[in-house]
């Protein structure tokens, strides 16, 4: 069964645009130039009841209109969603009772309030018995490790700490689906994980379907499974992480360290990346040449240790988006 249903969503605001030298005159006061700007422009996708997807694109691309609409925030020009069987336009109240939303850049909690007094609060909003909502804070300040500073003021915590308050805040309701903007987004490494961690032990336990937008591509590859990447309003690529890292640019990267000073191969396939000395690192396009043929050009048996990797994933998507710009 579907979580979420979209079909030819379409979106076009109409922005007010100064022509030159026409700044402060009387005819751009009141009859300004107005310019269609198509945010998203027939968008179809459907996403499965506790699926992780990635739902990408460079700035500008319609991802937060198209979750703007999904939510019931926009409405939208054209087209149709479903979004837990509901229409977002015509059933936001009931909707919102099944999903919930985490923006990294944005706070939604009191931050004069501690977690635990905002968990109340949201408990209240989201209609949920007194004894009930205290069990289910219980429950999430263990699983997410909160018991440490669930009485501080959230103004006082750290940002990591803030972000796991932000996930709970919106999972107390128990939704059936969690929109996440960069949700990792000024966080350290440590603290990223950790949050990572978490989302995946709530999709898990929970089965909450994930839906995440994010320009961080390690928080992709460790939570999602799919990636949907849109690009001038359009959907330009449906595929697995896997495929796109293994299939979708044939090539991979071969690090080698020889005994001795390294020869550098020269064949068609294969770029160098990097050498020095006894180290190089190769990019080798595996359809033009197998990698057993790359390591006899470089003697396999001068060689003290190789690493033989798929392309960095942000590599591959930068490519789509440039080449979804040239039109390729």
């Amino acid at each position: 069964m579907n979580a979420i249903e979209v079909r030819d969503l379409s979106k076009t605001f109409h922005v007010k645009q100064k022509e030159k030298g026409m700044r402060g005159s009387l005819q751009a006061v009141f009859h300004p130039c107005m310019k269609e700007i198509r945010a998203v422009e027939q968008v179809s996708f459907d996403v499965e009841e506790g699926e992780m997807l990635a739902f990408l694109g460079p700035n500008g691309a319609g991802k937060s209109t198209t979750i703007k609409m999904l939510t019931g925030i926009l409405y939208p020009d054209g087209g149709s969603m479903r979004v837990l069987g509901l229409d977002p336009v015509q059933d936001r109240r009931r909707m919102t009772y099944g999903i919930g939303t985490v923006f990294g850049q944005k706070e939604q909690l009191w931050t004069h309030l501690t977690p635990y007094d905002n968990f109340r609060f949201c408990g209240a909003v989201y209609d949920i018995p007194d004894g009930e909502v205290k069990e289910r804070i219980k429950n999430l300040a263990e699983i997410f490790e909160m018991d440490g500073f669930m009485h501080t003021p959230v103004r006082s915590l750290s940002l990591g700490q803030r972000i796991r308050c932000e996930i709970v805040s919106s999972v107390l309701h128990r939704p059936k689906i969690l929109f996440l903007d960069e949700p990792t987004i000024g966080l350290d490494p440590v603290v990223k994980e950790n949050v990572r961690a978490l989302i995946r032990q709530m999709n898990r336990e929970f089965s909450t379907t994930i839906f995440l937008t994010s320009h961080d591509l390690g928080d992709v590859e460790k939570l999602c499974r799919r990636i949907l990447i849109v690009n001038q309003g359009r959907v330009v690529l449906d595929d697995s992480v896997e495929h796109l890292k293994c299939h979708y640019l044939n090539k991979k990267i071969v690090e080698v360290r020889m005994r001795e000073e390294a020869i550098l191969p020269r064949a068609e396939g294969i770029t160098v990346l990097e050498a020095k000395g006894e180290k190089m690192k190769l990019e080798v396009d595996t359809s033009k040449m197998e990698i057993g043929e790359v390591l006899r050009l470089i003697d396999a048996d001068r060689v003290e240790d190789i690493n033989i990797s798929n392309i960095p994933l942000e590599d591959i998507i930068t490519q789509i988006y440039r080449s979804e710009e040239r039109g390729v």
